[in-house]
């Protein structure tokens, strides 16, 4: 057998020597915008056009009067919901499968997070909301994650009829769109993240979307003291507005790339993308979730597979670890057992974003890497007993 039959955790020629693609990928727009601030001063400036431009973008993006700029999603969250009124006391309804940070800004108001089991597509559970309801419910925070979207419609009536308040967790998906909106709009605060890794990035940096006077009122009042606490700088504000003006065109890439790769996982068993089950939803990529069973590939765990993969190059990932599985029970409320989100723990793995803007030659690449870890997994995961490779990180 040569080296290039062999899965390259066992000694064999990766599929991508150079490894996944980078992130963020060199754009001319963007070299042009930094020399530009380089050349007037503005990239030190603490307020400026670029912020203000940035502003309106994103409030025309959504379709909404106002747009409050942040130094993170993390801080984005927490603004928004002390934009809708959460206080020390209150409760708010989440997933039990969702990013941490998510949890911790409910904390970090003093509020209880109250946690519901997720469905078959890895999203909030919007049949346990009433459940989850008590007097003290202040708000429910429902979050889009890895490619699949959140019935938001149905959070949006639920919400309306006990007159609490939504916050849309839009950090991995800006631009996509649910029950006919623009992902963001369901919400009365809409969450977006523009970390270093996300599909529009600045680093760092967030921003919260609403219509209401009021939600950014509040949002002012908080962060505004002498200057403001958590900022976004003008420069990155600069860089976030040509990623702006391509964002449609990379959402069309990604999702025509993720439908051909759906076709192909068809005959690799073991590994099932999510699926939206909303209609007249278009989700955005920025990871690609999928369940794992390891029973199809002879036991290997979900770690040491994410691990072959990336020694061929493809970023796999384990997804997130279940709210209730890292946080001491005095800290939440649970409405049940949450199965689905014990299962999300262990089996969820997700394909990070930068392959999929290469179309049917990523995806065959991705494809050939699957089939050759198939073909040996036997031998990759009593490698992997004997020698443990390096385990993959939380992927964000």
């Amino acid at each position: 057998m040569t080296s290039s039959d062999l899965p390259a955790i066992l000694g064999g020629t990766p599929l991508r020597t150079a490894g996944p693609p980078g992130w963020p990928r060199p754009l001319p727009e963007v070299l042009e915008v930094l020399t530009q601030a380089m050349q007037d001063g503005r990239w030190g400036h603490y307020e400026g056009p670029h912020g203000e431009q940035l502003r309106a973008r994103l409030a025309e993006l959504h379709g909404v009067e106002h747009a409050w700029l942040c130094s993170s999603g993390t801080a984005a969250v927490e603004l928004g919901l002390r934009g809708v009124g959460v206080q020390p006391g209150d409760e708010v309804i989440l997933a039990a499968y969702d990013f941490k940070a998510n949890f911790q800004d409910v904390l970090a108001i003093g509020a209880i997070p109250v946690l519901v089991d997720i469905n078959v597509s890895g999203q909030l559970d919007t049949d346990q909301l009433e459940a989850a309801r008590t007097p003290q419910t202040k708000a429910v925070l429902a979050s889009h994650l890895h490619g699949a979207m959140v019935d938001m419609p149905a959070v949006r009536v639920w919400a309306d009829k006990h007159t609490i308040a939504v916050v849309e967790d839009v950090c991995q998906m800006p631009g996509a769109r649910v029950g006919g909106r623009v992902a963001g709009t369901w919400g009365d605060a809409g969450i977006l993240s523009f970390g270093g890794s996300k599909l529009l990035t600045a680093g760092r940096g967030g921003a919260v979307v609403c219509r209401s006077p009021q939600v950014l009122e509040r949002i002012r009042r908080f962060v505004l003291r002498g200057n403001d606490v958590s900022p976004l700088t003008e420069l990155q504000a600069a860089i976030l507005l040509p990623q702006i003006a391509r964002l449609s065109d990379d959402n069309r890439q990604r999702t025509e790339t993720v439908s051909l790769l759906r076709g192909h996982l068809t005959a690799i068993p073991g590994l099932v993308p999510l699926r939206t089950d909303v209609t007249d939803a278009e989700p955005g990529y920025y990871k690609l979730g999928c369940w794992y069973d390891p029973q199809d590939w002879q036991g290997l765990s979900r770690e040491h597979w994410c691990a072959a993969l990336q020694h061929e190059g493809i970023a796999f990932f384990p997804g997130f670890r279940a709210l209730h599985k890292i946080h001491a029970p005095r800290r939440f409320r649970a409405v049940g057992t949450l199965p689905q989100a014990t299962r999300a723990d262990e089996r969820l793995v997700v394909l990070h974003h930068p392959i999929l803007l290469e179309g049917e030659p990523g995806v065959l690449q991705i494809c050939r890497g699957l089939q050759r870890i198939q073909r040996h997994a036997a031998e990759v995961r009593d490698q992997c007993a004997r020698r443990p490779p390096g385990l993959p990180a939380e992927s964000l």
